[in-house]
C-alpha cells in the first residue's frame, strides 16, 4: 500500500472565531492529498480532465479528532482504501505537528464524461492508472 504524504502550514484565513482550522478546509486538504497520491503513481487529474474525464465525490465519511491551529503544520497521509475498476475509495489521516491525530476520513469518487455526468470504466479508460491503483490500494 503506497501512503503519500503532504505538509499543509495553516494559514489565519483557514481558521475560524475559536482560533482552530474550519471543519470545511479539511476537504480542501484531503484534495490536495489525493493530488499528492496521484502524482506520486505518476498522474494529473489535470491529464484526465484534458480527456474530458471528472471524478466527482459520492460519499464523504470524516471524523474530527483534535483541532489545529494557525501556524501549525499539519501532515495529511493519503492512500487507496478500495478501488474495483470503477470507484475509488480513498482514505486520510491528518496529523499534528506532534503526531496526534487529527482527522480520519474516507472519500469515495467515480470517473464520468464530463459533459454527461454519466460513469466510465476507470480501468478501460485509463489502463495505467488502472495497474497503478490496484498495485497501490490497501
Amino acid at each position: 500500500m503506497h501512503v503519500a504524504k503532504k505538509e499543509i502550514e495553516v494559514r489565519y484565513a483557514e481558521t475560524d472565531q475559536m482560533g482552530v482550522v474550519y471543519h470545511a478546509n479539511y476537504l480542501i486538504w484531503m484534495e490536495l492529498g489525493r493530488t499528492k497520491l496521484i502524482q506520486d503513481l505518476g498522474f494529473t487529474y489535470a491529464g484526465m480532465e484534458a480527456q474530458g474525464i471528472i471524478s466527482p465525490v459520492i460519499d464523504l465519511d470524516i471524523s474530527y479528532k483534535k483541532p489545529l491551529k494557525y501556524g501549525e503544520t499539519a501532515t495529511v497521509h493519503t492512500w487507496i482504501e478500495e478501488y474495483n475498476g470503477m470507484k475509488s475509495v480513498y482514505g486520510y489521516e491528518i496529523y499534528t505537528p506532534t503526531g496526534e491525530l487529527a482527522v480520519q476520513a474516507t472519500s469515495s469518487h467515480v470517473c464520468v464524461h464530463k459533459e454527461t455526468f454519466r460513469p466510465v470504466k476507470f480501468r478501460k479508460l485509463f489502463p495505467d492508472w488502472h495497474e497503478a491503483y490496484e498495485k497501490a490500494k490497501k
